[in-house]
């Protein structure tokens, strides 16, 4: 790797990185050595010289993403080695599975590639860079998905608009597939379109959390809002659900959801999907279901909005509370990453108590193991959960 600057840090700020914490903050430098371009790779020193590691240069609060904490300078096998050991961990917590071949093979800081995710879909490998280093690096990326997929490896497309402002094109970096791509997960079967979807195609960070809502499923009628493609219908419906309801504002994702539910051998005798607004759907609902999910999309996406996305929270759930049927259960989630995990459930707490309803916790849930959490970086936790039971 070309190194662009080195970058030395102000006297005592080298002890978050010592203790391997990924991020150089901007208020922590002293002096840069050399003029970086957005994405460059750079050397970071302690004041007094000594090399801490390696990483990605970016112009802003977070200056350095690191990759290294070695005084080795890297090289592209750098790629190579954290992407097996990536794949590795998901088989050894059996992720990787002949009933599911749809997983997170990279995330972020906690595989020790700030910046980059990569999701597999059967075969298929969608690269989402956060960080310009990332997408500089994409195509080292890629050789090394090749490396370690060999013939299993059907594509790479790389899907970075979004995360990286709209600076980038979607492209396939290898191969190509026929889109919407069937992936299974737990037995399920599910169609996957990661060129028009969310995301990468799909929400893989729920697939815990979908088989644990297929064990309160069984007879019950169930209502998925925000049901992108229908994945926690599908498990309900496997459970044995009596009829399940699917709401989504998005008529894309409800045409993708009645296909899942058809490939999956269920019709409209135990399935209905609702294109409309999940708050407008719920007005006026009393006593319909016993079993409610809330799966919304982030209500914020930075902490200046925080504020107005618990007003959300306790809306969305208050009305869940009192849409649903006595001893029925709620799965209420939120994926924001600035809403901690104390203050969903406070803000749950309070629309409890608007709704006048006896309420105890079954279940705190969070992400899985392809999702997982670095001990140096506990800000990689973003998804929070509750399993109520409502009297």
């Amino acid at each position: 790797m070309n190194l662009a600057a080195s970058i030395v840090l102000k006297k005592d700020r080298e002890h978050s990185i010592k203790r391997f914490h990924p991020w150089v903050f901007s208020g922590a430098i002293h002096a840069m050595e050399g003029n970086p371009s957005q994405g460059d790779w750079v050397e970071v020193k302690d004041f007094n010289k000594k090399t801490l590691g390696y990483g990605h240069y970016q112009k802003g609060t977070i200056t350095v993403r690191l990759l290294s904490f070695s005084v080795e300078k890297p090289t592209p096998e750098i790629y190579h080695t954290k992407i097996k050991k990536a794949y590795q961990l998901r088989l050894d917590a059996g992720v990787i599975s002949q009933q599911t071949n749809c997983y997170r093979l990279t995330h972020g800081e906690a595989d020790s590639l700030p910046g980059l995710i990569i999701d597999v879909y059967n075969g298929v490998a969608i690269i989402q860079a956060h960080s310009d280093g990332m997408h500089n690096d994409r195509h080292i990326i890629t050789s090394a998905l090749k490396e370690l997929l060999g013939d299993q490896l059907q594509a790479v497309f790389y899907k970075s608009h979004s995360s990286l402002s709209g600076k980038v094109e979607s492209e396939y970096l290898f191969g190509m597939a026929a889109l919407p791509h069937l992936t299974t997960e737990h037995g399920n079967k599910f169609f996957v379109d990661w060129e028009e979807g969310q995301k990468t195609g799909f929400f893989l960070d729920q697939r815990e959390n979908r088989k644990l809502l297929g064990e309160y499923s069984k007879d019950r009628i169930v209502l998925n809002t925000f049901c992108y493609t229908g994945g926690f219908s599908v498990y309900a419906l496997q459970a044995g659900a009596g009829l399940v309801h699917s709401v989504d504002s998005s008529a894309k994702a409800i045409e993708l959801t009645r296909k899942n539910i058809e490939h999956n051998g269920f019709d409209n005798s135990v399935h209905q999907s609702f294109a409309i607004d999940t708050f407008e759907f719920l007005k006026d609902k009393k006593d319909q279901y016993d079993l409610i999910i809330l799966d919304p999309p982030a209500f914020a996406k930075h902490k200046d909005a925080k504020h107005q996305a618990m007003k959300g929270y306790q809306r969305l759930n208050t009305e869940a509370f009192r849409a649903i049927k006595p001893n029925g259960i709620v799965f209420t989630f939120s994926c924001s990453q600035v809403v901690d995990r104390q203050l969903f459930y406070d803000t749950v707490v309070s629309a409890a108590i608007q709704s006048g309803r006896e309420i105890k916790v079954l279940h705190h849930l969070s992400q899985p193991a392809d999702h997982p959490v670095s001990i140096y970086h506990p800000e990689g936790e973003y998804l929070k959960g509750l399993v109520l039971y409502v009297h």
